[in-house]
């Protein structure tokens, strides 16, 4: 028996080719073939921060709003697009719930500020906002709260609730604050306000607070522990030749019995230079014995005293510029023996004390003593 062929024409050879195309690419889309090994799902980076604390403090009229900026705050370490922080505030009646739902406060609330955030703002730490106050005399509580805001108009959530009381009858700023120097203290002096920030009188006084910035930029309040009862306070810790910057603030007696500053007086400016010469050496005393004048006397009280010289003389009558001085070198005791005498010839001494800018004081008292 012959064998059986099938011959196919070059059109049916075609069409088989177009039905086993199509058969592939359905297979193929039913199962996919794998290109690789595939990754796990990652968590949704972190866009905004979700929360900032933030505190407030009241300064005459306005309420200072201050909150700590997050050094990073995207699970890669890198800093996002934080573009401003904005402000929010509810006015509610001092019998108001303490209990408010975040839905409720951004409801009720009102956007008061933003505050522009650059990229070198996260290493500055701080940041504020100042709400100014304008009393009408009704008891109010302050609600606010803070929250970010990136480039694409996310925001965050709110940060925590601050609620204040805010005091209306808080004195306003000193006036008049001028600077004295002298050897021991730099002297801050001011004059009392005479009325409220409210424009209400009596001021309400119940000190001041004295503050000092140095050329660091470092600010602080030097009249600790309490505040200075009058219109006057002596710096006696500070520096010659070191830049200081004074400014003071009125205390009042705040709603609920805290004390509330006022704003910042105008501030003063002063570089104390040391013109000051030291006073006269005092309590001297001198004694002899074979060979030796011992002179003594008391230390001055003077803090930068550099020490002393002893000047001598045989004629008490001569001009002291005129006498022989003993200690080229600057003695650094309160004491000096003079080995360089004459059996039986009296002498006569006196000290002067030198401070570390060069300052000389008067000649003390003349002692004298006859060597044997």
């Amino acid at each position: 028996m012959r064998p059986l062929y099938l011959s196919l024409s070059p059109i049916k050879h075609r069409s088989l080719k177009r039905i086993l195309y199509a058969s592939l690419l359905l297979a193929a889309a039913i199962f996919p073939i794998a290109c690789g090994k595939r990754k796990p799902p990652q968590p949704p980076v972190e866009r905004v921060l979700q929360g900032v604390q933030i505190n407030g403090t009241q300064f005459g009229n306005q309420i200072r709003i201050t909150w700590q900026m997050p050094e990073k705050n995207a699970p890669d370490g890198s800093l996002l697009n934080i573009r401003r922080a904005d402000i929010y505030r509810l006015a509610e009646p001092l019998d108001a719930s303490l209990t408010l739902t975040e839905e409720e406060f951004a409801s009720r609330s009102t956007l008061i500020g933003s505050v522009p955030i650059q990229d070198s703002d996260f290493a500055l730490k701080q940041k504020s906002y100042m709400d100014v106050l304008q009393f009408a005399g009704q008891p109010v509580r302050l609600r606010y709260a803070v929250r970010f805001v990136n480039n694409e108009g996310q925001r965050a959530a709110f940060s925590n609730f601050l609620l204040l009381e805010p005091t209306a009858r808080v004195a306003k700023v000193p006036t008049g604050v001028s600077l004295d120097l002298t050897q021991e203290a730099v002297i801050v002096r001011w004059q009392a306000p005479g009325s409220n920030v409210d424009g209400t009188t009596p001021a309400n006084i119940i000190g001041y607070n004295v503050y000092r910035t140095d050329a660091e930029g470092q600010t602080r309040r030097i009249n600790d522990p309490g505040p200075v009862d009058s219109t006057e306070f002596r710096d006696e810790f500070f520096s010659f030749g070191k830049q200081y910057t004074y400014f003071v603030r009125t205390v009042s007696l705040g709603s609920n019995a805290e004390q509330v500053e006022s704003l910042d007086s105008e501030k003063e400016i002063i570089e104390p230079v040391d013109t000051f010469a030291p006073s006269p050496p005092d309590a001297l005393t001198i004694a002899a014995s074979p060979n030796t004048i011992s002179i003594f006397f008391a230390a001055n009280v003077e803090k930068d005293i550099a020490g002393y010289r002893v000047f001598r003389s045989t004629d008490p009558a001569k001009d002291p510029s005129e006498w022989d001085l003993l200690t080229p070198e600057l003695l650094d005791v309160t004491t000096y023996q003079d080995r360089n005498v004459s059996r039986g010839v009296k002498y006569y001494y006196y000290v002067r004390a030198f401070d570390t800018t060069g300052n000389i004081s008067a000649p003390s008292e003349v002692v004298s003593e006859a060597a044997f």
